[in-house]
């Protein structure tokens, strides 16, 4: 293949497709007209080798360990930001101005209550629901609630909606957390910041005034950012497939939600600490990694590895720096989990079975601790998730509706079931 079109050897056939080519990344060939040329379908089980759509809010260099959002690099939005102004990025395409950012802010504090219902519509689960079970239900019935904004037609509703998620997805976690745990509701409050917000709504009583830690705040707002957007995974794939369909955008997101609660994708920092304290102690470490490299054990090691990054992913890097600040805060010095989890990374960025196989640590090998050391159960990580990826669904999903060669979701399958066959009487059978 050269120039802007390749071509296809199909039998006694050649098809010409079109090369198209990113701002930055590999290019990709166009095989839209694949079908009706050759009465031929491509055959990619997870789609790991096929771009579903063009999208310019995130970019991933796997190999090379980059995350961009809208260009800029991850580790310097979570150094130098916080996470509203990576929501203004990710809806607008670009960094706010003071007087924007303001606004913005604003904007989605005012938007943080939701409808008193709500509480009511609570009651009707279960008190030991699972939060993302809780979760799921009550961002679906949001569009119950608040339908003068699900009309996708119209830009002014789209921007409402997509305010009002960010906006009360916090709310919605908070109260999915005080729910299980048996804690009356506790309203936001509009002089505090989105993050501290959020804790104060997790952490506080009405028997006592609750104070916001700063060190705390700062570091769930650095895993937030970390977690708005990864481009087109399983999640955000799912929400853009509902969205195809013209669904309203609570629907849509309620959906990526309940994709966001497989154990392989949002679940996967829970499960990295149930395997810390499986392994208990570093003295059990040598015997879990025979386990890990033994084909005919069913033991994996959770954590490690990703399914696009092929280096160190570069969230686990500012996530290892974050986890120390928020256990240093909270005296935790000598944590067996962080000493199991601090002795596995150095096995695996030294040992030559986890450098061939590139099983880097990834950011769930971090997030997990220190969202326990914040005092949230294992049951809250991925509800955490959800809140925090809710930005990057609202922009893949807006982005979606507003791109005009955007058509309904309709993936193709190699059937292999039984071919046509005549129907039988019951008594023939």
């Amino acid at each position: 293949m050269s120039g802007n079109n390749g071509q296809l050897q199909v039998g006694d056939k050649t098809v010409d497709m079109a090369i198209k080519k990113g701002s930055i990344g590999p290019s990709v060939i166009d095989i839209a007209k694949l079908y009706s040329q050759t009465g031929m379908f491509t055959y990619d089980p997870g789609f790991t080798s096929t771009a579903s759509c063009e999208s310019q809010i995130t970019y991933i260099d796997g190999d090379e360990g980059v995350l961009l959002y809208r260009g800029y690099p991850i580790e310097q939005l979570a150094e130098h930001g916080d996470f509203l102004e990576t929501c203004y990025l990710l809806l607008e395409g670009e960094l706010p101005t003071a007087a924007q950012k303001a606004d913005f802010d604003y904007r989605v504090t005012r938007h943080t209550m939701v409808h008193e219902q709500m509480a009511r519509f609570f009651q009707g689960f279960r008190r030991d629901a699972h939060p993302m079970a809780v979760m799921v239900g009550s961002i679906g019935a949001m569009s119950a609630f608040y339908h003068d904004s699900t009309d996708i037609s119209d830009p002014y509703q789209r921007m409402v909606a997509s305010m009002r998620m960010i906006a009360k997805m916090p709310t919605l976690a908070a109260m999915a957390f005080k729910y299980t745990v048996g804690q009356p509701f506790v309203y936001p409050l509009n002089s505090l910041d989105y993050t501290s917000n959020f804790l104060r709504m997790c952490f506080a009583v009405p028997a006592e005034e609750y104070k916001v830690n700063p060190v705390l705040s700062r570091a769930l707002d650095r895993i937030f950012i970390l977690h708005a957007d990864h481009e087109q995974n399983a999640s955000t794939s799912t929400v853009r497939l509902a969205g195809s369909s013209g669904a309203n955008p609570f629907a849509c997101i309620a959906a990526g939600a309940a994709c966001l609660w497989g154990p392989a994708h949002g679940g996967a920092n829970e499960a990295a600490l149930k395997m810390l304290e499986e392994i208990g102690t570093v003295d059990n470490i040598p015997k879990f990694i025979a386990k890990a490299k033994d084909k005919n054990d069913p033991f994996r090691l959770m954590g490690f590895g990703h399914r696009v990054y092929k280096n160190y992913d570069p969230r686990a890097k500012i996530m290892q720096k974050t986890t120390h600040e928020v256990l240093a805060e909270l005296g935790i010095k000598d944590d067996p989990l962080l000493d199991v989890a601090i002795e596995l990374e150095r096995i695996a960025l030294s040992d030559s079975y986890f450098i061939e196989k590139k099983l880097y640590p990834n950011i769930d090998f971090y997030s997990g601790i220190t969202l326990k050391a914040m005092g949230f159960p294992t049951s809250m990580f991925t509800a955490l998730f959800a809140l925090a990826r809710t930005v990057g669904w609202i922009a893949q999903w807006k982005e979606m509706i507003e791109d005009p060669s955007q058509k309904i979701g309709r993936p193709r399958q190699l059937y292999t079931g039984s071919p046509q066959r005549e129907y039988s009487p019951i008594g023939r059978r």
